[in-house]
């Protein structure tokens, strides 16, 4: 890797310092999928890993469910497949799906060679149940850490690869694309407040969710679908974006982060009750607790707004003493900080964004429609969710494809397309403030949406005026991002005119066959209104 600093290009009307750096590959995102696509490249050539704050922070590392695959004696892959279809909700790509259940317990396997401690009964494999599934079959470790334990693992695994190297407080703020093919990104390094400008023989978006967008949100601080809006103004494909997953058990407390209450909990038998302790969920499904989380997060709102109470609440209460305590500790100290203990008082609850089921349209080893971008977990839109993932399948997503895409770049040699652009591309910020969008986008497309408050959005959303970003800072990429993807939700959601998984107009609140299709829209440079196309 070759680095060379010129600090008298200016950018726009200031004099903010440039670096140009050349590596072989990209990896934008230090989460499960960033890493092991790191680890299938190095054998290729150099790679630098791209992590937009400390390289712990990720959606990865907060992940508290488990890892899902057919690894039980009384599991098969094809149950397995056929709880993800069911739950997909007629959108699910089938050849993906099969192609993360069939991988799924060798990439485990692989997890548990290089050292992943998942939870054991002894010498055997802890197998539990969540939501949907129809056999024990989600890992977990450390009980509620799992993510945090399989990021470890590839951290380390990566860290002892001499080719693999690491920038950490650095946000990807553009690709740059040369001839329709991507020849590298432009990032703003926090660190030396300078934008560094990074050639490259393929680019791979690994940078999770898109949670923040939203003001209710169980996603860290930096899901803000960075990758998302790069892709698309880059001007690749971005497919089924409407559809997000709202997490139904987020900690309610006032003045303090909606903290995520794993869904392992209701597989361990937590109820779900209303303020008068009535357990409510037999009214709404027939799998009570365990029903679809969409199925879930709506039930627990349309009970709320037939009682008028602030939240729902999640009852532990009745299981055995110091259970909870054990089983998710994580959990249990963090609603204890919060003044909530799970084992003595059911904890308050509403729904919250959690996981985005669309994003840059990829094939099944991480292709993009531009040339030479890839990108997998997340951020990448495989086709394996369809319209509702099927809890515990993400940090299964981002192994699996992680190591395809890998492997599918490893095999590109160096670019011939033009050179990257000297300059980075002009960056415009939104004159609009964070909240505002995020609770516009919360509001017009949170859980339950329609089609008057989609449209006000979208039209508050693409009237506002831009302004050169003169003193770049994170901040301002974030809000640009934000407000990007907040715009493509919005539109897909109005143009998708049914209720389908993760998405629920009460104007269309039924399925409609000429819906049973992906959302796809992308970047015209020669219209400036988007459409959204099904196919």
């Amino acid at each position: 890797m070759s680095y060379d600093v010129d600090i008298t290009v200016p950018l726009q009307r200031t004099k903010t310092p440039i670096q140009r750096i050349h590596t072989d590959f990209i990896v934008v995102g230090a989460g499960v999928a960033g890493l092991r696509a790191a680890i299938e490249l190095a054998p290729a050539g150099s790679v630098l890993v791209i992590a937009k704050d400390s390289l712990r922070e990720s959606s990865s590392e907060y992940a508290q469910g488990g890892i899902a695959a057919a690894l039980s004696d009384d599991d098969e892959v094809n149950l397995h497949e056929q709880d993800t279809i069911i739950a997909g909700d007629g959108l699910c790509n089938v050849e993906a799906v099969r192609t993360l259940v069939e991988e799924g317990p060798g990439a485990i396997e692989q997890l548990i060679a290089w050292g992943t401690a998942f939870d054991r009964d002894g010498s055997q494999l802890l197998f539990a149940r969540e939501g949907a599934h129809s056999r024990n079959r989600v890992l977990h470790a450390h009980g509620d850490s799992t993510g945090r334990e399989i990021v470890r693992t590839l951290r380390q695994h990566a860290a002892l690869l001499e080719s693999v190297t690491f920038r950490s407080f650095a946000a990807v703020t553009d690709l740059l694309v040369s001839e329709g093919a991507v020849t590298g990104v432009c990032a703003f390094d926090e660190i030396t407040q300078s934008l560094v400008l990074i050639k490259a023989r393929a680019v791979l978006l690994a940078t999770g969710g898109l949670g923040r967008v939203f003001e209710n949100t169980t996603n860290p601080d930096v899901a803000t679908g960075d990758g998302v809006a790069c892709a698309y103004r880059a001007g690749a494909v971005i497919s089924d974006i409407e559809f997000v997953q709202f997490h139904p058990t987020a900690l309610y407390v006032s003045n303090t982060p909606r903290f995520l209450l794993s869904e392992a909990l209701r597989g361990e038998g937590a109820y779900l009750r209303n303020a008068g302790g009535e357990r409510f969920m037999g009214r709404y499904h027939p799998l009570e607790e365990l029903a679809p989380r969409d199925v879930v997060s709506r039930s627990i709102l349309m009970e709320l707004r037939a009682t008028g109470d602030s939240s729902a609440f999640l009852d532990l209460t009745h299981l055995p003493a110091g259970f909870v305590r054990e089983r998710f500790p994580r959990i249990y100290e963090t609603c204890r900080r919060y003044g909530v203990d799970l084992e003595v008082t059911p904890a308050p609850v509403r729904p919250a964004a959690h996981y985005a089921m669309g994003g840059v349209k990829t094939d099944l080893f991480g292709r993009a429609s531009l040339a030479r971008l890839f990108a997998a977990g997340e951020v990448a839109c495989t086709g394996v969710h369809g319209a509702n993932r099927l809890a515990s399948n993400s940090l299964l997503e981002g192994v699996v494809f992680g190591a395809r895409a890998g492997r599918a770049m490893s095999s590109l040699t160096a670019s011939d397309v033009g050179a990257a652009a000297e300059r980075p591309p002009q960056m415009l910020c939104p004159l609009i403030k964070e909240r505002d969008i995020r609770a516009m986008a919360w509001n017009a497309c949170g859980v339950l949406r329609n089609g008057p408050e989609l449209d006000a959005a979208l039209k508050r959303l693409e009237s506002r005026n831009f302004e050169p970003m003169d003193n770049p800072d994170r901040s301002g990429f974030e809000l640009r991002n934000i407000h990007q993807v907040a715009s493509l939700i919005t539109r897909a959601a109005l143009a998708r005119q049914e209720s389908r998984g993760g998405h629920y107009r009460t104007d269309f609140p039924c399925k409609s066959a000429a819906f049973e299709k992906h959302s796809l829209i992308s970047l015209d440079p020669s219209d400036s209104d988007a459409k959204v196309t099904f196919a």
